[in-house]
């Protein structure tokens, strides 16, 4: 059984504060007990009857060592991973925690390389993911993971927006927020000239790192997509939100590229057999794919067309063509040309 003890080592820190009675502590001595096992042993370290018994005098606890003999007995009759190690003498450490250190290391590094969350939250969530992990193996993920210098959103509200998100999703209400831009001088700049945008919000979605609504626009005729870390001052409305049910996330995140919308198609390309992979990662198994010839093959998609789309297809010059629809094969000649034109 894997037991999370954060709870109830805050409820002892917040309980005691240093200034306790010695009988009061001595009330506590299992709990404290559990603290310094979870705080300073693992695998590789691990601590005697004498050790513990030392530890707890830092708390103001006298202890026995058949007392901690039946204090250790009770902590893992409750589900605690306590496990002992016989050489010249037995000692003892906690073996089985909610997470693996492999896990709280993938963790705290998704967190720094997170551009929506901030750098300083970003230090903070690590400090707190640190604090899952005995004192030994916290200084291990506090010397790989790196913060700074990376790219992070300057929105430290971001995380009471995905909070209320939720909450309207949650209870089926409308939002209205305001949204805005960065100009060259790194001012806000709000748009749909300052006045407030108002949606049916229908979820959130991660996408090349960053936090983004999907949601029904009272402004736009389709669906819309905001940057939640661009959103401000978001209110919950007395107003029934419409429902998403009938979307399919996934099909609909498959369709649209860098999170713009536009003209939905069902796209015929020619894609140099180099690009099968490509297009499978992109556009799924299930993809409608056809050979075309020896070095060729035929995608059918459904997209919606969108200067990333466009900048999608460019990238792989000469390996791809697009056959159908006839305004989609303009538009990427009409783009070619004007990359052509600013270098002239």
């Amino acid at each position: 059984m894997k037991f999370c003890f954060k709870s109830t080592i805050k409820y002892i820190n917040i309980v005691s504060g240093g200034k306790m009675s010695k009988l009061s502590n001595q009330k506590l001595k299992l709990m404290y007990l559990l603290k310094i096992l979870f705080e300073k042993t693992d695998s590789e370290h691990s601590l005697t009857v004498p050790d513990l018994i030392n530890e707890l005098k830092k708390y103001d606890i006298n202890a026995e060592r058949k007392s901690i003999y039946n204090d250790i007995d009770s902590l893992k009759s409750y589900g605690i991973d306590i496990l002992c190690k016989k050489s010249k003498t037995y000692s003892y450490y906690v073996g089985d925690r909610t997470f693996e250190l492999a896990e709280l290391k993938l963790l705290a590094d998704a967190v720094a390389s997170s551009k929506f969350i901030t750098e300083r939250k970003s230090r903070d969530l690590i400090r707190k993911i640190s604090s899952l992990a005995s004192n030994y193996e916290a200084l291990q993920l506090k010397r790989q993971v790196y913060v700074a210098d990376r790219v992070k959103t300057m929105n430290e509200k971001i995380y009471c927006n995905v909070d209320r998100i939720h909450l309207a999703v949650a209870t089926h209400r409308q939002i209205s927020f305001k949204y805005f831009e960065y100009t060259v001088d790194k001012k806000k700049r709000y748009r749909n000239n300052g006045e407030r945008y108002t949606a049916s919000p229908y979820t959130l979605t991660w996408y090349d790192e960053n936090y983004y609504l999907i949601a029904d626009c009272e402004k736009h005729d389709r669906i819309s997509h905001f940057r939640v870390d661009k959103m401000e001052d978001i209110e919950i409305l007395e107003i029934a939100a419409e429902q998403g049910d009938h979307i399919n996330f996934g099909d609909h995140a498959k369709k649209v590229f860098g999170m713009f919308g536009g003209e939905e198609v069902t796209l015929e390309a020619l894609f140099d057999n180099s690009l099968l992979g490509v297009v499978i990662d992109r556009f799924g198994e299930k993809t409608i794919i056809h050979k075309y010839d020896q070095d060729n093959f035929m995608a059918i998609v459904r997209v919606q067309i969108s200067p990333p789309f466009l900048g999608w297809i460019f990238q792989f010059g000469n390996k791809v063509k697009i056959l159908s629809p006839d305004n989609v094969k303009n538009k990427l000649v009409e783009y070619c040309k004007e990359v052509e034109g600013s270098y002239c």
